[in-house]
């Protein structure tokens, strides 16, 4: 539903003085604070370590050497727990990304497989910031975030400098993501309440930056999107309240200023803005598919989202549950476990990608063959789940890996493990072992109704293979069942093809409406489903 548009003053021009000093804060994440002397202890080692305590270092620094899967190629950083985060590929295909404890940005040369950190002079020492937002330039520069201190970092990787730029900075600010369109950066502003623009020519000193304050009050501003028409779409909501999806008429703006040589614009003739659906409580990554919807990653479910600006109607998509291995369960606390997407992005072939970050999954959807695969990354830390580490239950193969970013390059979409100080990479070009076929991909049923659709799995490997059955519904008045026999596991042999029967119904209380539930299979590498579309009349 479209809400009336905003008539509110939406512009407005900050000259940011550089030189701004460091603040000697630590970063806003856990157990980053300053070690209680009695309690705990700090053994000096001379690594990037050393900003946490003794009892700290396996939960932030790392549990595990790298692991691999046919899919999932893990390398470990040289550096001990740099905790990666914004990740980026330039146009040779070497991977850089941002270290948040070291305040450094490394390279990874995929065909020698070496790593080169790169030293920053001017990070502070013990400095720690959360790096949500990187992207490369034409001319070889890397940009990214730094939300600790209110920068902008610039490293030219010819010269190899550093330069900071300031953030315009008002009460409680957080550049986040950033994003590189011709000659313009883009950022959101998470915790600040606003878009800001800056051109790519400026370096350190005085910086002229264009921000657009978003139109909810006391709201985040989340991850935002470029369509082919000069718009920005990105989302403001407050938090377990839900908020608006808002379509920015950036060239619209350009253009009016260039036509009446004014600096000051009221925003109501450049914004437009979209209730979003009540489900849809955290949109943080935002991306543009081929076909102009808009898509957006839900953190708080396990549900991604597609708009369509020509019907205004949202759709709402499922993953698949997170396996028991992410969260162990040892107390029996998790009664809902959820798969959380971060952020989200598109690749040349039209697909959308997300992580997963509550099920350590890489997931591929493809809107054209309504399929999504999920890929599981295999290292984990049992210091993020409910593995009770104590005991050695379960903590081989148990927890989180915090996979906070990825960029996609060719087939391949690299990412970063924030807690296991590794990057992996998702090599989308290795044949899937099975194949899903749905007997039909659409229904219609009325409320109180029930339906049957047979699910067709084939075997593409010359290896027996263990699964087990995928059925997420996007609503709980949508039910599904297996019968004629299926089973929640099951063995496929090499060249096997299996079908499972799955009745849906709906309960008397549906609502009409268009809804979608997720169906295929899982082992414990990967899971390869499809979506079936069903009407409630």
């Amino acid at each position: 539903m479209k809400i009336k548009k905003q008539y509110k003053g939406l512009f407005f021009v900050v000259i940011f003085g550089g030189g701004l000093l460091f603040w000697a804060t630590a970063a806003s994440m856990p157990g980053m604070g300053p070690p209680d002397e009695e309690t705990s202890t700090m053994t000096i080692t001379g690594t990037p370590a050393d900003n946490f305590l003794d009892e700290d270092r396996p939960r932030f620094c790392g549990s595990g050497n790298a692991k691999s899967t046919d899919f999932v190629t893990e390398y470990s950083i040289p550096t001990e727990c740099t905790n990666p985060l914004a990740i980026v590929a330039d146009y040779d295909g070497n991977v850089w990304f941002a270290q948040t404890n070291t305040g450094k940005l490394a390279k990874f040369d995929p065909n020698t497989e070496t790593f080169t950190e790169y030293d920053n002079p001017t990070w502070p020492k013990n400095g720690r910031s959360m790096m949500w937002g990187i992207d490369y330039a034409p001319d070889g520069t890397v940009w990214f975030t730094d939300e600790t201190f209110d920068s902008v970092w610039k490293f030219d990787t010819i010269d190899e400098k550093y330069d900071r730029l300031g953030y315009p900075s008002m009460d409680d600010s957080l550049p986040q993501r950033l994003h590189i369109d011709g000659s313009q950066i883009i950022i959101n502003d998470f915790t600040g309440n606003k878009l800001t623009f800056f051109d790519i020519g400026q370096s350190s000193g005085d910086v002229e930056y264009t921000s657009f304050p978003s139109p909810v009050d006391n709201s985040v501003t989340a991850d935002f999107a470029l369509d082919d028409d000069g718009n920005v779409w990105y989302t403001n909501w407050l938090f377990q309240q839900g908020g608006v999806l808002v379509k920015l008429d950036y060239d619209g703006y350009q253009n009016a200023k260039q036509e009446t040589g004014q600096e000051f614009f009221a925003g109501d003739m450049f914004t437009e803005i979209y209730q979003l659906p009540v489900a849809l409580l955290t949109p943080n990554g935002a991306v543009i598919s081929d076909d102009g919807k808009i898509w957006l990653a839900d953190t708080t479910s396990s549900s991604f989202f597609s708009f369509d600006p020509t019907t205004e109607e949202f759709a709402q998509y499922v993953t698949a549950d997170p396996l028991l291995s992410t969260y162990g369960n040892q107390t029996g606390v998790v009664k809902t476990p959820i798969s959380r997407p971060y952020w989200i992005d598109s690749d040349e072939q039209g697909r959308i990608i997300f992580n997963e970050q509550n099920a350590n999954n890489i997931s591929v959807f493809d809107p054209k063959s309504n399929s999504l695969v999920e890929y599981h990354v295999p290292s984990k830390n049992p210091y993020w789940g409910d593995c009770d580490p104590g005991t050695g239950l379960m903590v081989a193969d148990c927890g989180l890996a915090q996979i906070f970013d990825f960029t996609i390059s060719g087939e391949k979409i690299w990412f970063t493990q924030w807690v296991e100080n590794n990057i992996g990479v998702v090599d989308t070009s290795v044949p899937l072992p099975v194949e899903i076929q749905l007997g039909s991909e659409t229904m219609s049923i009325p409320s109180g109704g029930m339906d049957h659709v047979p699910v067709l799995v084939y075997s593409k490997t010359n290896d027996s293979i263990g699964a087990s059955v995928i059925l997420s519904p996007s609503h709980d008045f949508l039910k599904t069942k297996l019968t004629h026999d299926s089973t929640e596991t099951f063995q496929l042999d090499s060249g096997e093809t299996k079908t499972i029967h799955v009745d849906i119904m709906a309960t008397d209380d549906a609502v009409p409406g268009t809804y979608k539930i997720l169906v295929g299979v899982q082992t414990s590498d990967i899971a390869v489903s499809k979506y079936v579309t069903v009407t409630i009349e």
